[in-house]
């Protein structure tokens, strides 16, 4: 049986947490090699989810002969590097999102792989939630009508000390922006994968309660090909958390009250009806799943890198970068 060995480059909270359980236990994947600059820290990380090899240089990993694929699960301002060269070595690649500081670096990702004839995917692991799935079905069924406004809410206090390992998120040099950016640019996809292209984008940053290089809140309006608008607000600075998604249609509406749960709400000419669809309990593995499926079987995987350069360019336009 075909198996996708891969190398992780990047230790930190979002691989502990989630990425190398999921290359680890994907069908037909094996965790082989990690990656982090303490090698200590790499040593103990490998032994801890049954990787064989660890390096304290990425470099070195994409030397690896046995490796097929890596994921780049580093800061955002890394992302184009690493996976240019891990393209070059012969890798396929797994970018964690942001896929990077903006869309011209995400172009010169896909120009890489495409001519190391390597496959590219991008970490919006949304994009396989089920309750993102069924909407979708809902939406193209008609059951709404035609949608004519959508709004997401995502809101989560973050006000970390410089020491804190993910202090990096509110230095624009590493991370590209603020909330907006960080996970600002879940929600864009999920726009775009239920209502297509946007045709305009307007925003607001601010630095509402936080005196820091990065806005702590913002707010970007869509107006999509098709004629609906959206609203997306996000923030730092809110204690209450938020993970919310409403669209209203002209013939009825969709609530969901917190998308990482997928329970939700639909109402259509006054009947209401509920269902529940939550995510996986590894919400990375749908994804890391269907990209060992795509490499093995020569396919595309579902969230490549055109959709990150997709989002990228709203993010281009709402933070007005060249």
């Amino acid at each position: 049986m075909q198996r996708l060995t891969w190398g992780l480059i990047g230790c930190g909270d979002i691989a502990r947490k989630r990425v190398a359980a999921a290359l680890r236990d994907a069908n037909a994947s094996e965790l082989a090699a990690v990656s982090r600059a303490q090698p200590d820290l790499a040593e103990s990380f490998a032994k801890e989810f049954g990787a064989a090899r660890w390096y304290a240089s990425w470099l070195d990993l994409l030397s690896d002969d046995a490796i097929g694929a890596v994921y780049v699960a580093t800061p955002v301002h890394l992302h184009a590097a690493q996976c240019i060269a891990a393209a070059e070595a012969g890798k396929h690649v797994l970018c964690e999102k942001p896929m990077a500081m903006n869309s011209s670096e995400c172009e010169q990702m896909i120009d890489a792989c495409r001519a190391n004839h390597v496959r590219l995917g991008i970490a919006y692991y949304r994009h396989f939630y089920p309750v993102i799935e069924r909407i979708k079905e809902i939406i193209n069924a008609g059951e709404i009508g035609q949608p004519v406004l959508a709004q997401a809410n995502a809101f989560e206090w973050f006000n970390p000390k410089p020491t804190e390992p993910r202090s990096w998120l509110i230095n624009p040099d590493l991370a590209g922006g603020g909330p907006m950016f960080d996970f600002g640019c879940h929600r864009i996809e999920v726009f775009l994968n239920l209502f297509g292209p946007i045709q305009t984008t307007t925003a607001v940053t601010s630095n509402v309660l936080f005196d820091r290089a990065v806005e702590d809140t913002a707010i970007a309006t869509f107006q999509f090909e098709q004629g609906m608008c959206a609203l997306l607000n996000v923030t730092h600075a809110a204690q209450e958390p938020q993970d919310t998604l409403e669209i209203y249609g002209s013939q009825g509406s969709i609530h969901v009250p917190v998308v990482n749960q997928g329970r939700m709400k639909i109402i259509n000419c006054d009947r209401v009806r509920e269902e529940v669809l939550p995510p996986a309990m590894n919400i990375h593995q749908p994804l890391v799943q269907d990209f060992v499926d795509a490499v093995l079987e020569g396919r595309d995987p579902k969230v490549g890198g055109e959709i990150g350069k997709a989002v990228a360019e709203i993010e281009d336009q709402i933070y007005r970068k060249p």
